[in-house]
Protein backbone atom coordinates (compact mmCIF):
# COMPACT_ATOMS: atom_id res chain seq x y z
CA UNK A 1 0.00 0.00 0.00
CA UNK A 2 2.85 2.40 0.72
CA UNK A 3 4.11 1.79 -2.81
CA UNK A 4 0.78 2.61 -4.42
CA UNK A 5 0.29 5.78 -2.42
CA UNK A 6 3.79 7.00 -3.20
CA UNK A 7 3.54 6.22 -6.88
CA UNK A 8 0.36 7.98 -7.81
CA UNK A 9 -0.98 11.04 -6.09
CA UNK A 10 -3.71 10.29 -8.49
CA UNK A 11 -3.64 12.65 -11.40
CA UNK A 12 -5.45 10.03 -13.42
CA UNK A 13 -4.97 9.41 -17.11
CA UNK A 14 -8.20 8.77 -19.03
CA UNK A 15 -7.48 5.19 -19.96
CA UNK A 16 -9.47 5.21 -23.16
CA UNK A 17 -12.93 5.52 -21.66
CA UNK A 18 -12.41 6.75 -18.11
CA UNK A 19 -12.80 10.49 -17.44
CA UNK A 20 -9.84 12.78 -18.00
CA UNK A 21 -8.00 14.67 -15.30
CA UNK A 22 -9.78 17.89 -14.98
CA UNK A 23 -8.48 19.63 -14.13
CA UNK A 24 -19.62 33.20 -6.77
CA UNK A 25 -18.44 36.72 -6.38
CA UNK A 26 -17.07 37.49 -2.94
CA UNK A 27 -16.15 40.92 -1.72
CA UNK A 28 -12.40 41.53 -1.42
CA UNK A 29 -10.85 41.00 1.99
CA UNK A 30 -8.32 43.77 2.42
CA UNK A 31 -6.82 42.33 5.60
CA UNK A 32 -4.38 40.31 3.49
CA UNK A 33 -1.52 41.50 1.33
CA UNK A 34 1.38 39.58 -0.18
CA UNK A 35 4.35 40.23 2.12
CA UNK A 36 8.01 40.53 1.29
CA UNK A 37 9.53 37.05 1.12
CA UNK A 38 10.49 35.74 4.53
CA UNK A 39 8.26 38.08 6.51
CA UNK A 40 5.49 36.41 8.52
CA UNK A 41 1.85 36.98 7.66
CA UNK A 42 -0.54 38.31 10.29
CA UNK A 43 -2.50 35.76 12.28
CA UNK A 44 -6.08 35.12 11.26
CA UNK A 45 -8.81 36.74 13.33
CA UNK A 46 -11.92 35.01 11.95
CA UNK A 47 -13.84 33.20 14.66
CA UNK A 48 -15.12 29.62 14.24
CA UNK A 49 -18.67 29.48 12.90
CA UNK A 50 -20.96 27.49 10.66
CA UNK A 51 -20.13 27.16 6.99
CA UNK A 52 -19.92 30.31 4.94
CA UNK A 53 -22.78 28.90 2.87
CA UNK A 54 -25.00 29.47 5.90
CA UNK A 55 -25.81 25.80 6.48
CA UNK A 56 -25.43 24.61 10.10
CA UNK A 57 -22.97 21.72 10.40
CA UNK A 58 -22.69 19.62 13.54
CA UNK A 59 -19.22 19.43 15.12
CA UNK A 60 -17.22 16.33 14.22
CA UNK A 61 -17.79 13.64 16.84
CA UNK A 62 -14.34 12.08 16.96
CA UNK A 63 -14.03 8.46 18.06
CA UNK A 64 -10.78 6.52 18.47
CA UNK A 65 -10.17 4.29 15.43
CA UNK A 66 -6.80 2.60 15.95
CA UNK A 67 -7.66 0.15 13.16
CA UNK A 68 -7.55 2.94 10.54
CA UNK A 69 -3.98 2.00 9.70
CA UNK A 70 -4.97 -1.41 8.31
CA UNK A 71 -5.83 -0.20 4.81
CA UNK A 72 -2.42 1.45 4.52
CA UNK A 73 0.18 -0.18 6.78
CA UNK A 74 0.85 -3.84 7.62
CA UNK A 75 1.33 -3.02 11.30
CA UNK A 76 0.37 -0.08 13.55
CA UNK A 77 2.64 2.93 12.98
CA UNK A 78 4.44 4.32 15.98
CA UNK A 79 3.93 7.74 17.59
CA UNK A 80 0.55 8.53 16.04
CA UNK A 81 -3.04 8.05 17.16
CA UNK A 82 -6.07 7.96 14.89
CA UNK A 83 -9.60 9.23 15.41
CA UNK A 84 -12.49 9.03 12.96
CA UNK A 85 -15.69 10.98 12.38
CA UNK A 86 -18.49 11.28 9.86
CA UNK A 87 -19.92 14.65 8.85
CA UNK A 88 -23.23 14.97 7.04
CA UNK A 89 -23.37 17.49 4.19
CA UNK A 90 -26.19 18.46 1.83
CA UNK A 91 -26.21 16.58 -1.44
CA UNK A 92 -26.96 19.85 -3.22
CA UNK A 93 -25.45 22.98 -1.70
CA UNK A 94 -27.56 25.16 -4.00
CA UNK A 95 -30.74 23.74 -2.45
CA UNK A 96 -29.58 22.30 0.88
CA UNK A 97 -33.02 22.08 2.49
CA UNK A 98 -34.55 20.24 -0.45
CA UNK A 99 -31.86 17.60 -0.95
CA UNK A 100 -30.76 14.62 1.07
CA UNK A 101 -27.36 14.30 2.68
CA UNK A 102 -24.06 12.59 1.98
CA UNK A 103 -21.81 11.14 4.69
CA UNK A 104 -18.21 12.38 4.51
CA UNK A 105 -15.68 10.22 6.34
CA UNK A 106 -12.73 11.86 8.11
CA UNK A 107 -9.66 10.53 9.86
CA UNK A 108 -7.44 12.56 12.18
CA UNK A 109 -3.84 11.57 12.72
CA UNK A 110 -2.20 13.15 15.74
CA UNK A 111 1.44 12.76 16.70
CA UNK A 112 2.07 11.60 20.26
CA UNK A 113 4.88 14.19 20.35
CA UNK A 114 2.63 17.07 19.27
CA UNK A 115 3.40 20.44 20.83
CA UNK A 116 2.68 24.10 20.03
CA UNK A 117 -0.25 22.98 17.93
CA UNK A 118 -1.10 25.27 15.01
CA UNK A 119 -4.31 23.53 13.96
CA UNK A 120 -5.60 21.01 11.44
CA UNK A 121 -3.91 20.29 8.11
CA UNK A 122 -6.43 18.98 5.57
CA UNK A 123 -5.04 16.77 2.79
CA UNK A 124 -6.35 15.62 -0.59
CA UNK A 125 -4.29 13.28 -2.82
CA UNK A 126 -6.03 13.99 -6.11
CA UNK A 127 -7.73 11.83 -8.68
CA UNK A 128 -10.49 12.74 -8.57
CA UNK A 129 -11.43 9.50 -6.84
CA UNK A 130 -8.41 8.70 -4.69
CA UNK A 131 -9.03 8.01 -1.01
CA UNK A 132 -8.11 11.03 1.07
CA UNK A 133 -8.92 9.00 4.18
CA UNK A 134 -6.21 6.46 3.42
CA UNK A 135 -3.86 9.18 2.28
CA UNK A 136 -4.43 11.07 5.52
CA UNK A 137 -3.38 7.95 7.43
CA UNK A 138 -0.29 7.65 5.23
CA UNK A 139 0.71 11.28 5.58
CA UNK A 140 0.14 11.17 9.34
CA UNK A 141 3.34 9.12 9.31
CA UNK A 142 5.11 10.38 6.18
CA UNK A 143 5.21 14.13 6.50
CA UNK A 144 8.19 16.03 7.91
CA UNK A 145 8.36 15.60 11.69
CA UNK A 146 8.32 19.36 12.12
CA UNK A 147 4.87 19.54 10.50
CA UNK A 148 3.51 16.49 12.32
CA UNK A 149 4.47 18.04 15.66
CA UNK A 150 2.42 21.14 14.94
CA UNK A 151 -0.68 19.89 13.10
CA UNK A 152 -3.39 17.30 13.28
CA UNK A 153 -3.46 15.68 9.84
CA UNK A 154 -7.03 15.44 8.51
CA UNK A 155 -7.73 13.07 5.65
CA UNK A 156 -11.19 12.78 4.13
CA UNK A 157 -12.82 10.86 1.34
CA UNK A 158 -14.62 13.43 -0.82
CA UNK A 159 -18.28 12.79 -1.57
CA UNK A 160 -18.66 9.75 -3.79
CA UNK A 161 -15.24 8.36 -2.88
CA UNK A 162 -14.32 5.37 -0.72
CA UNK A 163 -16.09 5.66 2.63
CA UNK A 164 -18.10 8.80 1.76
CA UNK A 165 -21.41 7.73 0.19
CA UNK A 166 -19.40 6.05 -2.58
CA UNK A 167 -20.40 6.02 -6.23
CA UNK A 168 -20.22 2.46 -7.55
CA UNK A 169 -21.61 1.73 -10.99
CA UNK A 170 -18.78 -0.07 -12.82
CA UNK A 171 -18.53 -3.85 -12.52
CA UNK A 172 -15.16 -5.58 -12.08
CA UNK A 173 -15.63 -7.22 -15.47
CA UNK A 174 -16.30 -3.90 -17.19
CA UNK A 175 -13.26 -2.30 -15.57
CA UNK A 176 -11.13 -5.24 -16.69
CA UNK A 177 -12.45 -4.65 -20.18
CA UNK A 178 -11.75 -0.93 -19.91
CA UNK A 179 -8.14 -1.32 -18.86
CA UNK A 180 -7.49 -4.22 -21.19
CA UNK A 181 -8.97 -2.75 -24.38
CA UNK A 182 -6.70 -1.31 -27.06
CA UNK A 183 -5.60 2.14 -25.78
CA UNK A 184 -5.39 3.57 -29.29
CA UNK A 185 -7.85 1.77 -31.57
CA UNK A 186 -7.11 2.35 -35.23
CA UNK A 187 -9.73 0.50 -37.26
CA UNK A 188 -13.33 1.67 -37.25
CA UNK A 189 -14.38 -1.66 -35.77
CA UNK A 190 -11.93 -1.35 -32.87
CA UNK A 191 -12.93 2.25 -32.28
CA UNK A 192 -16.60 1.32 -32.19
CA UNK A 193 -15.84 -1.35 -29.57
CA UNK A 194 -14.38 1.40 -27.39
CA UNK A 195 -17.38 3.65 -27.96
CA UNK A 196 -19.75 0.82 -27.06
CA UNK A 197 -17.88 -0.01 -23.85
CA UNK A 198 -17.82 3.67 -22.86
CA UNK A 199 -21.56 3.95 -23.47
CA UNK A 200 -22.19 0.87 -21.33
CA UNK A 201 -20.17 2.34 -18.46
CA UNK A 202 -21.87 5.73 -18.72
CA UNK A 203 -25.33 4.25 -18.88
CA UNK A 204 -24.68 2.03 -15.86
CA UNK A 205 -24.04 5.18 -13.80
CA UNK A 206 -27.04 6.97 -15.28
CA UNK A 207 -29.36 4.06 -14.53
CA UNK A 208 -28.22 3.85 -10.93
CA UNK A 209 -27.90 7.55 -10.00
CA UNK A 210 -29.92 9.54 -12.52
CA UNK A 211 -30.12 13.28 -11.83
CA UNK A 212 -27.99 12.87 -8.69
CA UNK A 213 -24.85 12.51 -10.84
CA UNK A 214 -24.39 16.27 -10.96
CA UNK A 215 -24.00 16.34 -7.17
CA UNK A 216 -20.49 14.87 -7.47
CA UNK A 217 -18.97 17.98 -9.01
CA UNK A 218 -15.83 19.69 -7.75
CA UNK A 219 -17.72 22.80 -6.65
CA UNK A 220 -20.02 20.72 -4.44
CA UNK A 221 -16.95 19.07 -2.88
CA UNK A 222 -15.26 22.44 -2.33
CA UNK A 223 -18.32 23.52 -0.37
CA UNK A 224 -18.08 20.30 1.61
CA UNK A 225 -14.55 21.31 2.56
CA UNK A 226 -15.84 24.45 4.19
CA UNK A 227 -18.32 22.32 6.14
CA UNK A 228 -15.46 20.06 7.27
CA UNK A 229 -13.42 23.10 8.30
CA UNK A 230 -16.30 24.25 10.46
CA UNK A 231 -16.98 20.75 11.79
CA UNK A 232 -13.45 20.35 13.15
CA UNK A 233 -13.55 23.82 14.71
CA UNK A 234 -11.08 25.69 12.50
CA UNK A 235 -11.73 29.34 11.69
CA UNK A 236 -9.68 29.07 8.52
CA UNK A 237 -8.45 26.27 6.28
CA UNK A 238 -4.90 24.95 6.13
CA UNK A 239 -4.69 22.58 3.19
CA UNK A 240 -2.25 20.44 1.23
CA UNK A 241 -3.68 19.40 -2.13
CA UNK A 242 -1.99 17.29 -4.78
CA UNK A 243 -2.82 17.04 -8.49
CA UNK A 244 -6.64 17.23 -8.82
CA UNK A 245 -6.50 18.33 -5.18
CA UNK A 246 -4.99 21.60 -6.45
CA UNK A 247 -8.13 22.21 -8.48
CA UNK A 248 -10.25 21.50 -5.44
CA UNK A 249 -8.14 23.95 -3.41
CA UNK A 250 -8.31 26.61 -6.11
CA UNK A 251 -12.10 26.39 -6.29
CA UNK A 252 -12.29 26.58 -2.50
CA UNK A 253 -10.15 29.73 -2.51
CA UNK A 254 -12.43 31.38 -5.06
CA UNK A 255 -15.58 30.51 -3.11
CA UNK A 256 -14.27 31.19 0.40
CA UNK A 257 -11.22 33.49 0.16
CA UNK A 258 -11.61 34.85 3.68
CA UNK A 259 -11.45 31.31 5.04
CA UNK A 260 -8.00 30.58 3.63
CA UNK A 261 -5.15 30.40 6.13
CA UNK A 262 -2.61 28.55 3.95
CA UNK A 263 -3.03 26.41 0.83
CA UNK A 264 -0.24 24.37 -0.75
CA UNK A 265 -1.23 23.28 -4.27
CA UNK A 266 1.32 20.74 -5.56
CA UNK A 267 1.13 19.34 -9.08
CA UNK A 268 -1.06 22.16 -10.30
CA UNK A 269 -4.10 21.90 -12.54
CA UNK A 270 -4.94 24.98 -14.59
CA UNK A 271 -8.72 25.50 -14.15
CA UNK A 272 -8.93 27.77 -17.19
CA UNK A 273 -8.05 25.00 -19.64
CA UNK A 274 -10.74 23.36 -21.71
CA UNK A 275 -11.17 19.61 -21.38
CA UNK A 276 -9.49 19.14 -24.75
CA UNK A 277 -6.53 21.39 -23.95
CA UNK A 278 -6.03 19.73 -20.56
CA UNK A 279 -5.93 16.29 -22.17
CA UNK A 280 -3.47 17.41 -24.84
CA UNK A 281 -1.14 18.93 -22.27
CA UNK A 282 -1.27 15.66 -20.36
CA UNK A 283 -0.36 13.76 -23.52
CA UNK A 284 2.62 16.06 -24.00
CA UNK A 285 3.56 15.64 -20.34
CA UNK A 286 3.63 11.87 -20.54
CA UNK A 287 5.64 11.94 -23.75
CA UNK A 288 8.19 14.17 -22.00
CA UNK A 289 8.30 11.89 -18.97
CA UNK A 290 8.76 8.84 -21.17
CA UNK A 291 11.57 10.56 -23.09
CA UNK A 292 13.25 11.25 -19.75
CA UNK A 293 12.87 7.58 -18.84
CA UNK A 294 14.35 6.54 -22.20
CA UNK A 295 17.28 8.91 -21.70
CA UNK A 296 17.90 7.38 -18.28
CA UNK A 297 17.84 3.92 -19.88
CA UNK A 298 20.53 4.87 -22.38
CA UNK A 299 22.76 6.17 -19.61
CA UNK A 300 22.15 3.29 -17.16
CA UNK A 301 22.50 0.05 -19.10
CA UNK A 302 23.05 -2.05 -15.96
CA UNK A 303 19.77 -0.84 -14.44
CA UNK A 304 17.77 -0.77 -17.66
CA UNK A 305 17.82 -4.09 -19.54
CA UNK A 306 15.65 -2.69 -22.37
CA UNK A 307 18.14 0.01 -23.33
CA UNK A 308 19.43 1.71 -25.37
CA UNK A 309 16.10 2.27 -27.20
CA UNK A 310 13.40 1.93 -24.57
CA UNK A 311 10.79 3.62 -26.76
CA UNK A 312 11.21 1.02 -29.48
CA UNK A 313 10.89 -1.80 -26.93
CA UNK A 314 7.72 -0.41 -25.36
CA UNK A 315 6.16 0.46 -28.72
CA UNK A 316 6.81 -3.10 -29.92
CA UNK A 317 5.45 -4.58 -26.69
CA UNK A 318 2.15 -2.73 -27.13
CA UNK A 319 1.96 -3.74 -30.80
CA UNK A 320 2.76 -7.40 -30.07
CA UNK A 321 0.21 -7.49 -27.28
CA UNK A 322 -2.52 -6.60 -29.75
CA UNK A 323 -2.11 -9.94 -31.53
CA UNK A 324 -0.22 -12.24 -29.15
CA UNK A 325 -0.64 -11.11 -25.52
CA UNK A 326 1.48 -12.88 -22.93
CA UNK A 327 -0.56 -14.96 -20.50
CA UNK A 328 -0.17 -14.23 -16.80
CA UNK A 329 -1.31 -16.13 -13.74
CA UNK A 330 -4.71 -17.74 -14.13
CA UNK A 331 -4.62 -17.17 -17.87
CA UNK A 332 -5.01 -13.41 -17.59
CA UNK A 333 -3.88 -11.80 -20.86
CA UNK A 334 -1.41 -8.91 -20.90
CA UNK A 335 -3.22 -7.10 -23.70
CA UNK A 336 -2.17 -3.78 -25.19
CA UNK A 337 -4.31 -1.90 -22.68
CA UNK A 338 -2.63 -3.53 -19.72
CA UNK A 339 0.84 -2.87 -21.14
CA UNK A 340 -0.10 0.77 -21.66
CA UNK A 341 -1.48 1.04 -18.12
CA UNK A 342 1.77 -0.33 -16.67
CA UNK A 343 3.77 2.27 -18.59
CA UNK A 344 1.51 5.08 -17.37
CA UNK A 345 1.74 3.83 -13.79
CA UNK A 346 5.53 3.83 -13.78
CA UNK A 347 5.90 7.39 -15.03
CA UNK A 348 4.40 8.97 -11.92
CA UNK A 349 7.64 8.47 -10.03
CA UNK A 350 11.26 8.25 -11.12
CA UNK A 351 11.69 5.52 -8.51
CA UNK A 352 9.52 3.24 -10.69
CA UNK A 353 11.65 3.51 -13.83
CA UNK A 354 13.80 0.52 -12.96
CA UNK A 355 10.66 -1.50 -12.25
CA UNK A 356 9.20 -0.62 -15.65
CA UNK A 357 12.39 -1.57 -17.44
CA UNK A 358 12.50 -4.96 -15.71
CA UNK A 359 8.80 -5.58 -16.34
CA UNK A 360 9.26 -4.92 -20.06
CA UNK A 361 12.28 -7.23 -20.16
CA UNK A 362 10.33 -9.95 -18.35
CA UNK A 363 7.44 -9.51 -20.78
CA UNK A 364 9.82 -10.18 -23.66
CA UNK A 365 10.69 -13.44 -21.88
CA UNK A 366 7.05 -14.43 -21.50
CA UNK A 367 6.56 -13.31 -17.88
CA UNK A 368 3.81 -10.71 -17.31
CA UNK A 369 3.92 -10.64 -13.49
CA UNK A 370 5.86 -7.36 -13.20
CA UNK A 371 3.68 -5.70 -15.78
CA UNK A 372 0.47 -6.63 -13.98
CA UNK A 373 1.93 -5.46 -10.67
CA UNK A 374 2.49 -1.99 -12.11
CA UNK A 375 -0.85 -1.87 -13.91
CA UNK A 376 -2.91 -3.15 -10.98
CA UNK A 377 -1.27 -0.61 -8.69
CA UNK A 378 -2.55 2.16 -10.94
CA UNK A 379 -5.99 0.63 -11.44
CA UNK A 380 -6.42 -0.22 -7.73
CA UNK A 381 -7.22 -3.83 -8.65
CA UNK A 382 -6.55 -6.51 -6.03
CA UNK A 383 -5.28 -10.04 -6.77
CA UNK A 384 -8.84 -11.36 -6.78
CA UNK A 385 -9.85 -8.93 -9.52
CA UNK A 386 -11.80 -6.53 -7.31
CA UNK A 387 -11.53 -2.77 -7.80
CA UNK A 388 -12.02 0.14 -5.45
CA UNK A 389 -14.48 2.77 -6.59
CA UNK A 390 -11.72 5.20 -7.61
CA UNK A 391 -12.52 5.15 -11.32
CA UNK A 392 -16.29 5.22 -10.76
CA UNK A 393 -15.79 8.42 -8.75
CA UNK A 394 -13.26 9.72 -11.26
CA UNK A 395 -15.84 9.48 -14.02
CA UNK A 396 -18.65 10.93 -11.90
CA UNK A 397 -16.61 13.98 -10.87
CA UNK A 398 -14.82 14.52 -14.16
CA UNK A 399 -17.94 14.28 -16.27
CA UNK A 400 -20.01 16.46 -13.92
CA UNK A 401 -17.29 19.11 -14.09
CA UNK A 402 -16.96 19.22 -17.87
CA UNK A 403 -19.49 20.84 -20.20
CA UNK A 404 -17.05 21.09 -23.12
CA UNK A 405 -16.04 17.46 -23.68
CA UNK A 406 -15.34 16.69 -27.37
CA UNK A 407 -18.00 14.55 -29.01
CA UNK A 408 -17.27 10.99 -30.08
CA UNK A 409 -16.75 12.21 -33.65
CA UNK A 410 -14.44 15.03 -32.54
CA UNK A 411 -12.46 12.60 -30.38
CA UNK A 412 -11.96 10.32 -33.38
CA UNK A 413 -10.53 13.22 -35.38
CA UNK A 414 -8.28 14.31 -32.52
CA UNK A 415 -7.02 10.78 -32.07
CA UNK A 416 -5.22 10.64 -35.40
CA UNK A 417 -3.86 14.18 -34.99
CA UNK A 418 -2.51 13.58 -31.49
CA UNK A 419 -1.08 10.18 -32.41
CA UNK A 420 1.24 11.98 -34.81
CA UNK A 421 2.29 14.55 -32.21
CA UNK A 422 2.48 12.25 -29.17
CA UNK A 423 3.09 8.71 -30.50
CA UNK A 424 2.74 6.72 -27.27
CA UNK A 425 0.06 8.69 -25.44
CA UNK A 426 -1.76 11.01 -27.83
CA UNK A 427 -4.17 8.53 -29.36
CA UNK A 428 -5.39 7.31 -26.00
CA UNK A 429 -5.64 10.69 -24.31
CA UNK A 430 -7.80 12.00 -27.14
CA UNK A 431 -10.51 9.49 -26.25
CA UNK A 432 -12.55 10.76 -23.32
CA UNK A 433 -15.42 8.66 -24.62
CA UNK A 434 -17.28 8.17 -21.35
CA UNK A 435 -17.85 11.90 -20.71
CA UNK A 436 -18.81 12.30 -24.36
CA UNK A 437 -21.72 9.95 -23.66
CA UNK A 438 -22.39 10.85 -20.02
CA UNK A 439 -26.11 10.92 -19.07
CA UNK A 440 -25.82 13.28 -16.10
CA UNK A 441 -26.23 17.04 -15.98
CA UNK A 442 -23.06 19.11 -15.79
CA UNK A 443 -21.92 21.50 -13.06
CA UNK A 444 -18.70 23.24 -14.17
CA UNK A 445 -16.46 24.77 -11.51
CA UNK A 446 -15.55 28.48 -11.40
CA UNK A 447 -12.15 29.54 -12.75
CA UNK A 448 -10.99 32.91 -11.51
CA UNK A 449 -9.12 34.93 -8.94
CA UNK A 450 -9.23 34.23 -5.21
CA UNK A 451 -9.73 37.89 -4.42
CA UNK A 452 -9.17 38.60 -0.74
CA UNK A 453 -7.44 35.30 0.02
CA UNK A 454 -4.20 34.90 1.92
CA UNK A 455 -1.18 34.07 -0.28
CA UNK A 456 -1.31 30.57 -1.77
CA UNK A 457 1.76 28.45 -2.64
CA UNK A 458 1.62 26.69 -6.03
CA UNK A 459 4.25 24.04 -6.83
CA UNK A 460 5.18 22.72 -10.27
CA UNK A 461 7.65 19.97 -11.22
CA UNK A 462 9.47 20.29 -14.54
CA UNK A 463 9.24 16.55 -15.27
CA UNK A 464 5.64 16.03 -14.10
CA UNK A 465 3.75 13.88 -16.63
CA UNK A 466 0.24 14.04 -15.19
CA UNK A 467 0.04 17.76 -14.48
CA UNK A 468 2.63 19.33 -16.80
CA UNK A 469 4.69 22.14 -15.33
CA UNK A 470 3.25 25.03 -17.34
CA UNK A 471 -0.03 24.63 -15.48
CA UNK A 472 1.62 25.74 -12.22
CA UNK A 473 2.50 29.32 -13.24
CA UNK A 474 -0.89 29.56 -14.94
CA UNK A 475 -2.70 28.60 -11.73
CA UNK A 476 -0.60 30.97 -9.61
CA UNK A 477 -1.40 33.81 -12.01
CA UNK A 478 -5.11 32.99 -12.18
CA UNK A 479 -5.50 32.99 -8.41
CA UNK A 480 -3.95 36.45 -8.18
CA UNK A 481 -2.46 35.59 -4.78
CA UNK A 482 -0.37 32.62 -5.93
CA UNK A 483 3.34 32.26 -5.26
CA UNK A 484 5.06 29.86 -7.67
CA UNK A 485 7.64 27.33 -6.48
CA UNK A 486 9.45 25.21 -9.10
CA UNK A 487 11.18 21.87 -8.62
CA UNK A 488 13.66 20.74 -11.28
CA UNK A 489 12.73 17.12 -10.72
CA UNK A 490 10.95 14.13 -12.21
CA UNK A 491 7.60 12.55 -11.47
CA UNK A 492 4.26 13.74 -10.22
CA UNK A 493 4.36 16.35 -7.41
CA UNK A 494 7.26 17.56 -5.27
CA UNK A 495 6.52 17.77 -1.53
CA UNK A 496 8.10 16.28 0.55
CA UNK A 497 10.68 14.84 -1.88
CA UNK A 498 13.57 17.29 -1.68
CA UNK A 499 15.04 19.52 1.01
CA UNK A 500 14.51 22.88 -0.66
CA UNK A 501 10.81 22.19 -1.25
CA UNK A 502 10.39 20.75 2.25
CA UNK A 503 11.89 23.83 3.90
CA UNK A 504 9.80 26.27 1.86
CA UNK A 505 6.52 24.44 2.47
CA UNK A 506 7.20 23.81 6.17
CA UNK A 507 7.89 27.48 6.85
CA UNK A 508 4.75 28.47 5.01
CA UNK A 509 2.46 25.96 6.72
CA UNK A 510 3.80 26.55 10.22
CA UNK A 511 4.86 30.20 10.27
CA UNK A 512 2.95 31.58 7.26
CA UNK A 513 6.22 32.71 5.68
CA UNK A 514 5.68 32.95 1.94
CA UNK A 515 8.55 31.62 -0.24
CA UNK A 516 10.51 34.12 -2.28
CA UNK A 517 9.09 35.02 -5.68
CA UNK A 518 9.68 32.29 -8.27
CA UNK A 519 11.72 30.10 -5.93
CA UNK A 520 13.39 27.31 -7.94
CA UNK A 521 14.67 24.16 -6.27
CA UNK A 522 17.24 21.88 -7.90
CA UNK A 523 17.33 18.14 -7.36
Amino acid sequence: MHHRLRRRLAGLVPLLVVAALLGGCIAPDTRWTVPTAGRPLPKASVQPSATSSGVPIAPADWKPCPEAYKAVFPSPPQNVTFSCATVKVPQDWEHPKDSGTFDVALVRGRSTTQRDRVGSLFINPGGPGASGFDYGVYRSVYLPAEVLRRFDVIGFDPRGVGRSSPVKCFSNADLDANFGIDPDPVSDEQFQQSVTLARKLAQSCGTKYGDALRYYSTEQTARDMDALRAAVGESQLTYLGYSYGTLLGAVYAQLFPKNVRALVLDGAVDPTLSTQDSAEKQAAGFELAFNNFATWCRANATSCPIGPDARAVVTKAIADSRTAPVAGKGGRKATAGWVFTAVVSSLYSESSWRELAQAMQDLRSGNADGLFKLADSYAERDPSGNYTNMFDANAAVGCADSDDTPTVEQARALQSQWRQKYPLFGGSLALNLICAQWPGKRDPYPAGAATGSAPIVVIGTLGDPATPYEQAPALAKMLGVGTLVTWKGEGHTAYPKTGCIIDAVNRYLIDLRVPGANLTCDK
